[in-house]
């Protein structure tokens, strides 16, 4: 994977599409904003140096050890797959219209539906805010039935660009939800 591109390179990578990391019956099914130019430029999900995805995912007991965006694909190994709500890569996720917003929620439902992992992670509360129309929606699990079986947690948005969230906090929150898919894991397991 290259360390750097140009910037003509990364602009060149706004019509690119990354592929799902996703598998029927998932543990959890997490959710991105949209794809940045540096992961569209990779073909890999938050690819981008200093984006804490990753780090946050590994320290919060997801992964037993910190995987590089190239292994995405082992995510499924461990009941984890990656999604968007929008397709179109850009610089800031600042740049999704709400119409952009709105209709990636569509496919969602419908991606949830098909492949029904246990629970849906989004990455970014204001943009679940704005996809799904629901202004009161704050970090955490969600009383939302539109999804139904699959459960709904939310998560802040890994991005650098989040100054709300450290990385400590980023893997409590992530770890959050990772302490009650092993508690579900425990139940069925001792039925």
């Amino acid at each position: 994977m290259p360390s750097t591109f140009t910037r003509a390179e990364l602009l060149a990578a706004a019509d690119r599409l990354l592929p799902d990391v996703i598998a029927p019956g998932l543990d959890v099914l997490l959710c991105g904003i949209n794809p940045g130019l540096w992961s569209a430029a990779t073909g890999h999900h938050f690819a981008r140096p200093g984006n804490r995805f990753w780090p946050a995912l590994h320290r919060s007991g997801f992964t037993p050890r910190q995987l590089r965006p190239d292994e995405q694909d082992r995510l499924p190994t461990w009941g984890l797959g990656i999604t968007n709500l929008a397709a179109r890569a850009t610089a800031r996720a600042d740049e999704l219209t709400r119409a952009e917003l709105t209709a990636g929620a569509e496919i969602l439902r419908a991606k949830v539906a098909e492949y029904a992992p246990r629970w849906l992670a989004v990455l970014g509360v204001t943009a679940y805010r704005t996809a799904f129309g629901i202004q009161g929606a704050k970090v955490g699990p969600q009383d939302a039935t539109a999804l139904a079986p699959t459960r709904l947690w939310i998560l802040p948005n890994p991005s650098g660009l989040n100054a709300h969230y450290q990385l400590a906090d980023l893997a409590a929150e992530f770890g959050r939800l990772r302490a009650v898919v092993k508690d579900q894991e425990s139940s069925a397991g001792g039925s």
